[in-house]
C-alpha cells in the first residue's frame, strides 16, 4: 500500500543556533500510531560527535547566557512564549498525528507549554537568596544562586510539549545552557517547540537539541564531561543507569521516573465524581502517564455500584483517530507500547483476574493504528502483575477493600510512590490520607493524574530521586547556593 507523505519533511538537529543535519547523514521516520501508513516527519539518527557540537556549543555559550539578567532572560522565555501560542494549533495537530493522544488534549497540553514559559520568564525578577546575620558587626552575609552551566536534558514522548518545557524554561531562567534529546516517537513535535525558541531570538549555543537512539545518545549525555547536570523523565531501569553515571561523575541528576498509582473510593464518596475521575485519570492519553491511574481501591459497600457506573461509563468511550471530534482515546504510541499492554492484558488473565470489559486489539476497521481497548479488570489481588508493574497504557484493576486502613495499607503496598487520589466527603478520611499516604502527589476527590504548573511536582520511592519539578521548587535543582561574605 502506499505511504501518505502528507506531512513529510527532514527535522535537523538544532547546534548552536543552526539546523543542521547529523553526522551520519541517516534518519529516522515518525509515523502516525493512528495510522502508521502516514508518514509524520523524519529527524536525525545522531551520532556522539553529533552530541558532542551542541555540549561543546552550549559550553561556549554559557558565560555570556548566565551574565544576563534574570529580567533579560526572561524576555527571551515570553517571546517564545508568543510564538508558540501563535502555532497552538500546529503544534497540537503534529502532537496527535505524532504520538496520538486527541486533539483536545493536545492543545491543552500545548496551551500549558505557553503557560509554563511565561511563569519562568517571571521568575528572572524574583528572589534568589536571603541576607543572614553575621556574628561580625561590619560584615554582610547573604546567600545567593549559581546555574549549574551546561544542562542535559532527557524527555519521553507522552508529553512532547509540557516535559520539555518544564526542563528547559527554568534551566534557561536560572542561568543555564541546555542540550536537549527528546523521545524519538516525538521528536517532530520537540523540533517544532524548539523552532519557537530559534524564532524568539534565544542566543546561540543556548538551546541545543540532538535526536536519535537513546542507547547511543542518552549514555553519553551523562557520560560528556561538558555536561553539569542532567534531569530525565522515563523508565527507571534507564534512570538509574544514568544516575549511576552521574554519581560517578559528581555531578547533579534529577529523575522523575515509573507510578502504579491508586484511587481510593471510600463508602462516603460521591461515586459519579470518583468514577468520571477514574476513567480521565486512567485511560484520557490512552493511560500513557505516569500519574495515570491503575489501582481502584473501592469500599464493599459501594463496590458493586461503583463498578456498574464505571462499566458503563467505559462502555461509552470511542477509540479512534485522536484528530477526529468523535475520538475520547486514542492509540498506544506504538507497536512496542501496544504488545507491552496486550501482554499485561494477558498476564492478568493468566493470573487469576476476571476480566470486565475491553482486553482486546482493535483490529477492524482500525487496523493501520495500535489500537486497544480500554479494560478493567476484578479479583485482582496485591501480588499480581497488573496490580504490581506500570502498564502505560487503558487498563484498570478493581480492588475491594472493607476499610480506609486495608485501602491505605494496598495503596502502599508498591515500590512506587508518585500520585494518588481519595474520593471521600470525610474530612478524617482526607486528613488520613494526606499523612499516611506515601507519594508525592496526593490528591482529594480529583484525579491522580495532573498537577499544576506552579507546584513541585515529583514522587516517593522508586518514582523519582527525591528531587522536586516545576514551580520554585525547580530552581533547588538547577542552580547552587553560594553564601558570600562582605567586609569593608
Amino acid at each position: 500500500m502506499t505511504k501518505i507523505d502528507v506531512r513529510l519533511k527532514t527535522y535537523s538537529n538544532y547546534i548552536n543556533g543552526e539546523w543542521v543535519a547529523s553526522e551520519t547523514k541517516e534518519t529516522g521516520v515518525s509515523n502516525n500510531p493512528a495510522n502508521t501508513e502516514e508518514i509524520v516527519g523524519e529527524y536525525q539518527m545522531s551520532s556522539t560527535n553529533d552530541l558532542d557540537k551542541a555540549v561543546k556549543s552550549a559550553g561556549n555559550a554559557k558565560k555570556a547566557w548566565r551574565k544576563l539578567s534574570g529580567d533579560v532572560r526572561g524576555n527571551y522565555l515570553q517571546k517564545a512564549a508568543s510564538v508558540l501560542e501563535e502555532r497552538i494549533d500546529d503544534v497540537a495537530l503534529t502532537m496527535t498525528k505524532e504520538m496520538g493522544k486527541t486533539l483536545p488534549e493536545a492543545k491543552g497540553e500545548t496551551a500549558r507549554g505557553v503557560a509554563i514559559l511565561r511563569y519562568y520568564a517571571g521568575e528572572g525578577l524574583r528572589s534568589v537568596g536571603d541576607v543572614i546575620p553575621s556574628t561580625d558587626k561590619d560584615a554582610l552575609m547573604f546567600s545567593t544562586r549559581a546555574p549549574l552551566g551546561v544542562v542535559g536534558i532527557i524527555t519521553p514522548w507522552n508529553f512532547p510539549v509540557a516535559i520539555p518545557l518544564w526542563k528547559m524554561a527554568p534551566a534557561l531562567i536560572y542561568g543555564n545552557t541546555v542540550v536537549i534529546k527528546p523521545a524519538s516517537e516525538a521528536a517532530i513535535t520537540c523540533a517544532k517547540v524548539i523552532e519557537c525558541l530559534h524564532d524568539a531570538g534565544i542566543p546561540e549555543g543556548v538551546v541545543n537539541m540532538v535526536t536519535g537512539s537513546g542507547s547511543i545518545i542518552g549514555p553519553e549525555i551523562s557520560n560528556h564531561p561538558g555536561v553539569n547536570g542532567i534531569t530525565f523523565t522515563g523508565s527507571n531501569q534507564v534512570g538509574k543507569q544514568l544516575a549511576q553515571t552521574a554519581i560517578s561523575r559528581g555531578i547533579k541528576y534529577q529523575l522523575e521516573m515509573g507510578g502504579k498509582n491508586p484511587v481510593i473510593v471510600a463508602k462516603d464518596a460521591d461515586l459519579d465524581l470518583a468514577v468520571e475521575a477514574t476513567i480521565s485519570g486512567g485511560l484520557k492519553s490512552t493511560g500513557q502517564k505516569c500519574t495515570a491511574t491503575s489501582r481502584v481501591l473501592v469500599q464493599s459497600e459501594v463496590y458493586e455500584e461503583f463498578k456498574e457506573k464505571l462499566l458503563a461509563k467505559v462502555a461509552e468511550i470511542t477509540v479512534g483517530d485522536g484528530t477526529e471530534a468523535a475520538t475520547w482515546m486514542g492509540p498506544s504510541v506504538s507497536q512496542t507500547q501496544l504488545d507491552t499492554v496486550v501482554s499485561y492484558i494477558k498476564k492478568g488473565k493468566n493470573e487469576g483476574a476476571k476480566l470486565l470489559s475491553g482486553g482486546n486489539k482493535i483490529d477492524e476497521p482500525k487496523s493501520n493504528g495500535y489500537f486497544v481497548e480500554p479494560t478493567v479488570f476484578e479479583d485482582v489481588t496485591s501480588d499480581m502483575a497488573i496490580a504490581r508493574e506500570e502498564i502505560f497504557g487503558p487498563v484498570l484493576v478493581l480492588m475491594k477493600v472493607d476499610s480506609l486502613e486495608e485501602a491505605l495499607d494496598l495503596a502502599n503496598d508498591s515500590e512506587y510512590g508518585l500520585s494518588a487520589s481519595i474520593f471521600t466527603t470525610n474530612i478524617n478520611n482526607m486528613l488520613s490520607f494526606i499523612d499516611d499516604m506515601d507519594a508525592g502527589l496526593v490528591r482529594i476527590n480529583a484525579e491522580s493524574a495532573g498537577v499544576e504548573l506552579q507546584a513541585p511536582f515529583g514522587g516517593m520511592k522508586q518514582s523519582s530521586s527525591h528531587s522536586r519539578e516545576q514551580g520554585r521548587a525547580a530552581i533547588e535543582f538547577y542552580t547552587d547556593i553560594k553564601t558570600v561574605f562582605v567586609k569593608g
